[in-house]
């Protein structure tokens, strides 16, 4: 949200909006733009008739003073996709959707336009380098890339986001059931994708992974005949040294990224740049210089010993993808990976047993949760040892405390470790910069 208030700043809109608390980043990029409010709360009174529209945040409650105040002067509301799509009217709309990969996805597709000078507008879930906000909107854009999630829009409209943003090129990387708080089962879910599929506006595009094979039947039976498919799988490629490097009629590209999941989701973003005019030398060469969204595989620390690796992964595909494409990269590392339960469908008892053998490939796994956001979510106790035997893991560690996760990665850390950290939390704070410069200094043991 506060990446759309910014993005309608700079396009000329006059922009307020209101809280009840404001977190880094959001608070500082709002002041540095002057947008952060006075005071936090909410205030009916700043609600008049005088305005255009008021945009309705997922989390604002349907009590919300202020959204009351607007409905009672009849003022136009907006969820964000749907403002999004108010936007993007009149571009030709691209949606990246799928229960994995999104992000990056749609970061590689605006890092490839970008470097090949192609105008776009776009909405990404996260902080990208050489982008300085997350959300841009202009008149003049031709095209509007989208990351789309099957998420609902808001309170009061329980529609997924991506069905509102009715692309004309939609792409879908993968299906593994997830958001368990909201849909119950995993036919409920699938669901929402089948549904996307018929939002495409024809004549359109869809580009799918055929290795996921429920994926490839679902979009091969739910496609219109006026909708064009276009099928992607792995791309031919080496790892040499720990570098990935794409093969390409004989050629060698090297990657700053790695990983089966991502090499799939490099194919796809080729798969969408060559749609929009990017051939497929151009898109090589652009896709060398990539490194990354931010907390996705994201190496935050590099020497001649240690690797620290950050990821987004919670979900039980995300997590395996991940745990087993650093495994891939440093085959001679100890693996330390440690993942935290923090999404509502993580801290479900019952959709626990979905983690079974995920972190199979890592040296040390460790798994932590934080009962503090037990209570925050309004969900039952988990017991560790339910957690334990869920991972089904020999000698897994489950940890509800901060300090004693700390102490166990310093612990476990040899003179060659790969210590990756999984979480959509923080791990109740961790201090990963003290962490990773001590693990740094700490000096070499022998026979350690």
């Amino acid at each position: 949200m506060h990446n759309l208030a910014i993005a309608l700043h700079k396009k000329g809109y006059r922009v307020t909006g209101s809280d009840d608390e404001i977190f880094d980043p959001s608070r500082t990029r709002l002041s540095g733009y002057g947008l952060l409010p006075e005071k936090y709360g909410w205030f009916p009174e700043k609600i008049h008739s005088g305005l255009d529209a008021a945009i309705v945040g997922m989390h604002a409650k349907g009590d919300n003073p202020e959204l009351l105040r607007a409905k009672e002067l009849g003022i136009k509301l907006y969820s964000y996709p749907e403002f999004l799509y108010e936007q993007s009217k009149n571009k030709t709309r691209v949606v990246i959707g799928g229960s994995h990969g999104k992000t990056t996805i749609t970061a590689m597709i605006l890092h490839v336009l970008q470097y090949c000078n192609i105008d776009a507008d776009y909405m990404v879930g996260a902080q990208l380098e050489g982008f300085d906000v997350m959300v841009r909107l202009t008149d003049k854009a031709p095209y509007m890339i989208m990351e789309g999630d099957e998420y609902p829009s808001s309170p009061e409209d329980l529609r997924p986001k991506f069905h509102l943003y009715k692309p004309h090129i939609a792409l879908i990387s993968g299906i593994a059931w997830d958001h368990i708080n909201i849909f119950k089962t995993f036919d409920d879910y699938t669901d929402q994708f089948r549904k996307f599929i018929h939002c495409i506006e024809k004549p359109g595009k869809l580009i799918f992974c055929s290795d996921d094979r429920y994926l490839h039947d679902l979009c091969n039976r739910e496609a219109d005949s006026a909708i064009a498919l276009y099928s992607y799988s792995i791309p031919e490629h080496e790892i040499i040294n720990g570098i990935t490097y794409l093969v390409n009629q004989g050629n060698k590209y090297p990657l700053h990224v790695f990983g089966k999941h991502n090499l799939l989701n490099i194919e796809a973003a080729r798969t969408v740049c060559m749609q929009l005019g990017v051939d497929e030398l151009q898109f090589l060469d652009a896709i060398t210089c990539f490194k990354g969204a931010s907390n996705r595989m994201e190496v935050i620390f590099k020497d001649g010993h240690h690797v620290f690796i950050r990821d987004f992964a919670h979900a039980p595909s995300k997590l395996y993808a991940t745990v087993n494409a650093v495994r891939d990269q440093f085959p001679d590392k100890h693996l330390i990976a440690c993942m935290e339960l923090h999404t509502y469908s993580s801290l479900s008892k019952e959709f626990l047993s979905q983690y079974k053998r995920c972190m199979d490939a890592a040296d040390d796994a460790v798994v932590f949760f934080s009962p503090h956001a037990l209570t925050l979510k309004k969900l039952p106790k988990l017991d560790p040892e339910w957690v334990g035997a869920a991972f089904d893991k020999k000698d897994i560690r489950v940890i509800t405390d901060t300090y004693i996760l700390d102490q166990t990665i310093r612990e476990k850390a040899t003179d060659e470790s790969v210590i990756l950290l999984m979480s959509s939390g923080n791990f109740g704070g961790l201090n990963i910069r003290k962490l990773i410069e001590d693990i740094r200094q700490k000096p070499v043991v022998k026979g350690e």
